[in-house]
């Protein structure tokens, strides 16, 4: 049950929070706090335990008929990989809760039982096996994040929300017309009706009806990534949603799409995802270098942090789409580094913003001198974000680029010019907001104990990740094998 116990935790402290802000406007958030902090120990534990778990693939199960006409059940199950995603999950969602404590008076109940069903539905997705209860879950995150940005965002909210929800339900929408073609595939050669993933994986198809029902998973996943052409919704979603939603949708949201992509899309379709792979590699290329050049040319700061997510998820789409275990490693590694250092990133711009009433670079800058310690933070996750050795960062990179040289040398050529850019972009942002002479007399105050926790757990976080990658490598390396295992199997069954 402890799996149900991790997503219903989340329901139900969200219930309480929104119920709670009639007695006192600080309960939602110290219910908040606890509810994430019950559901990280909860999954703690089960790491801890993981390493008993040596032969099955997966760490823990449950499964429950739902709708069993319709062949659905309530399946949901962990292994490294979801177990990886959904400690970062309630890591970042601490991190979210705390970055809004002062931000956000207005409906802080509200916003909460919204912030809460949103790290609700992205554990549901991290959990599901059953794509009936992934679509589900996958839903689940839209609608409250769409009311983040909508009520609690900035000047140009409503527009930025409305964006951001007409892409990703579009795309959610051509996932459930591939969802629904497998299952009625699988039933013409079987006879069965059925949602369950590890049915799904011995679909007989045909090739062209293979290769559009993964495209329709591809686009769906890569939307949520994203990737370009199909990131716009991006930057303006992160550019106008207050702190906590820029924390989950760059650490968290974006991060649904590349899971999606290791969990379903190679695992269900490998000829297709091998045929298809020469375009991801490129389009993942291409990513990383406009994501790069992009973040070089922004002037707002909150937007520049948010291309860079366009570059650094570019080299998770590369290391996926490489389809060996060095590039899958990376990806992992890269998911879970970038969530930690463009988290924080946007913890430091919306202190920045609160204190500054801009975002703008034209009016910043000497700000070293003001408040040292959010400069040098600032100037730590920047040097993260550029990948800089001895950080986790540098750790996913290089072994997505390893992964990558084997199977395509001038994607990694490529690749190497937006890490180039990196430093540019990186080096920019320090120099222009805390360097320099304080030509606006900017009097502002420090980064305060909360702000400084905050910073202090990521930081150690990725430096963990960059000195000491083994635990997370071997946590996610045994059912990434798995994966693997599945690949020349599925291939054969035609």
């Amino acid at each position: 049950m402890i799996l149900v116990w991790l997503i219903g935790i989340l329901l139900l402290g969200g219930v309480l929070a929104g119920l709670a802000e009639r007695w006192s406007a600080q309960l939602p958030r110290w219910i908040s706090l606890v509810a994430i902090g019950t559901d990280l120990v909860l999954a703690g534990i089960v790491w801890a335990g993981s390493a008993f778990h040596k032969i099955h693939p997966w760490l823990d199960e449950l499964d429950w008929e739902w709708v069993p006409r319709l062949g659905i059940h309530f399946h949901l199950a962990l292994d490294g990989l979801s177990l990886l995603m959904l400690v970062l999950t309630f890591l970042l969602g601490i991190m979210a809760v705390l970055a809004s404590w002062t931000e956000i008076r207005e409906k802080v109940g509200f916003f909460h039982f919204n912030l809460m069903w949103v790290l609700a539905g992205i554990a549901g997705v991290f959990l599901a096996m059953d794509l009936f209860l992934f679509y589900f879950a996958w839903e689940l995150m839209l609608v409250p994040m769409y009311f983040l940005i909508l009520i609690w965002g900035h000047e140009r909210r409503v527009y930025a929300a409305v964006k951001f929800f007409l892409f990703t339900q579009c795309s959610g929408l051509l996932m459930l017309i591939a969802i629904l073609a497998l299952y009625f595939f699988h039933h013409r050669t079987t006879g069965v009706y059925t949602f369950e993933y590890a049915e799904l994986l011995n679909t007989q198809l045909t090739h062209r009806a293979e290769f559009w029902i993964m495209l329709g998973f591809f686009l769906a996943f890569a939307v949520k990534l994203p990737v370009v052409p199909l990131h716009t919704w991006l930057p303006d979603a992160h550019t106008e949603a207050p702190t906590a939603g820029s924390v989950i949708l760059a650490g968290l949201l974006l991060k649904t799409g590349a899971y999606g992509l290791i969990r379903f899309v190679v695992p269900l379709f490998p000829d297709a995802a091998h045929e298809f792979a020469p375009v991801a590699l490129g389009l993942a290329a291409a990513g990383i270098v406009y994501g790069a050049f992009m973040a070089y040319s922004q002037t707002d700061l909150k937007r520049l942090v948010a291309y860079t997510s366009v570059s650094h998820l570019g080299f998770v789409l590369l290391g996926i789409f490489s389809m060996n275990q060095l590039g899958l490693q990376g990806a992992v590694m890269t998911m879970i580094c970038h969530g930690l250092s463009t988290g924080a990133l946007f913890v430091l711009v919306g202190g920045l913003q609160e204190r500054l009433h801009t975002r703008d670079l034209g009016q910043m800058g000497g700000l070293w001198a003001v408040v040292p310690r959010l400069s040098g933070a600032a100037l730590f996750f920047g040097l993260a974000s550029l990948g800089l050795p001895g950080l986790g960062d540098f750790v996913g990179e290089f072994l997505v680029m390893l992964g990558s040289y084997q199977v395509s040398i001038v994607a990694t050529v490529v690749t190497s010019l937006g890490v180039l850019a990196s430093t540019f972009y990186a080096l920019r942002m320090v120099q222009r907001a805390f360097q320099g002479p304080n030509t606006h007399a900017w009097q502002i105050p420090d980064l305060n104990p909360r702000e400084a926790f905050m910073m202090v757990v990521m930081i150690v976080g990725l430096l963990g990740l960059g000195l000491f990658p083994q635990s997370v490598l071997s946590t996610s390396g045994q059912a990434l094998n798995h994966l693997q295992v599945q690949l020349p199997v599925a291939a054969l069954r035609r």
